[in-house]
């Protein structure tokens, strides 16, 4: 029923080799491009593309891949990230485990795009498997000619290091996914612009797995293509939608932005669990509201969201329903992200674990009026 671009490699049993990404037009947009379009080609397609970053914030991809100056310092870094700390989040190791060749492929042009040096691939502890299925990829496409010194016989070197990350929530934030890849406390750096001073205070570009694999398709098929894929005008693109909770068919699909929850929710997830009514969803990960059913009409993207008084975040939804205690769930929340803190600022630091005792006293039945 939907298009399939970033997953249209997807097996049940192992991930595409890199002989069936070439089959498929893969890398040939990286031979392409090395050595025969210009920076600012690459920035104009991604700006003509509306795409937008996938990991929660939703900002410009070019825009930000722009800020990194011609006359700016070497050497230059690429992050990709692929922490996915955020809670009902699991988009990227779906799509690394379907086609990591898609991905690697958007960081060496990414690298291409901002005449970087070298990328980081950062990722949880927890997805181990994944991250030895990273670097053997990777050091499969180094041998295929695509990374390293001189790639394609251009005067572009590059290449990718996995980074294990420390396995704290807040690393998945891009200035202090920086600070863990020093070896540095992962403290969000307020006020610090990373293409100016980023890893090692050098210009360095930090994207989204997700964001990273758009870029490929995005070059190959041109901007207009992209935008053509979603449901909204404001929106561009598939997205990998996570959905959980009190439905049938949990799990990570590849959908237009701007799908309407509705039809994720009935068409996509096959419906609420048998006796269920529903009672409230998360949109985009546990960082985001709980919404109710008065918005299941909503378009899911950034400004469909953004206009009803919500955020798109990750495009994670949780879904609850007339079982589900929200107290309860806050709760779990709550516990979660108190325990996750960086423990920098005083009302994350303290204040999480305020308002966790409050709701751990309401759920035991202690609340009290003056509270």
């Amino acid at each position: 029923m939907y298009e399939q671009v970033l997953l249209k490699n997807r097996r049940e049993d192992r991930p595409a080799t890199i002989e069936e990404y070439r089959a498929g037009g893969g890398y040939q947009t990286l031979v392409e491009v090395v050595g025969q379009n210009s920076r600012a080609d690459l920035i104009d397609r991604l700006k003509e593309s509306g795409l937008r970053g996938r990991g929660g914030a939703g900002f410009p991809t070019w825009r930000k891949w722009s800020f990194v100056r011609q006359d700016a310092p070497h050497p230059r870094y690429i992050g990709a990230n692929t922490d996915e700390m955020e809670p009902g989040t699991f988009k990227d190791r779906v799509l690394v485990n379907t086609d990591p060749h898609l991905v690697i492929e958007g960081i060496i042009l990414a690298g291409y795009a901002i005449s970087a040096q070298k990328a980081f691939y950062f990722i949880r502890p927890t997805y181990e498997m994944d991250a030895e299925l990273v670097e053997r990829e990777v050091q499969v496409a180094r041998e295929a000619g695509f990374l390293g010194d001189r790639i394609l016989g251009s005067d572009f070197s590059f290449d990718i290091t996995v980074h294990r990350s420390a396995g704290r929530y807040i690393c998945g934030e891009a200035t202090a996914m920086v600070q863990a890849i020093m070896g540095k406390r992962a403290h969000p750096q307020k006020g610090v612009h990373m293409t100016d001073h980023g890893l090692w205070d050098q210009p360095t570009v930090v994207d989204n797995a997700e964001t990273l694999a758009c870029v490929p398709l995005i070059v190959k098929n041109g901007g207009a293509w992209f935008k053509s894929l979603a449901r909204t005008p404001s929106a561009a693109g598939t997205k990998l939608y996570c959905i959980s909770g009190k439905v049938n068919r949990p799990g990570c699909y590849e959908l237009p932005m701007g799908i309407p929850f509705r039809e994720i929710l009935e068409n996509v997830a096959g419906g609420l669990l048998p006796g269920s009514e529903l009672k409230a969803f998360i949109p985009g990960g546990a960082s985001t509201s709980y919404m109710t059913p008065q918005f299941l009409d909503v378009a899911m993207d950034d400004d469909s969201l953004a206009a009803v008084g919500h955020r798109f975040g990750t495009g994670a939804i949780m879904v609850f329903d007339q079982h589900s205690c929200l107290l309860a769930a806050t709760l779990n929340l709550m516990e979660y992200f108190a325990r996750e803190s960086c423990g920098f600022c005083t009302p994350c630091r303290e204040g999480f674990p305020y308002i966790r005792d409050l709701l751990w006293r309401l759920e035991k039945g202690e609340g009290k009026e003056e509270y």
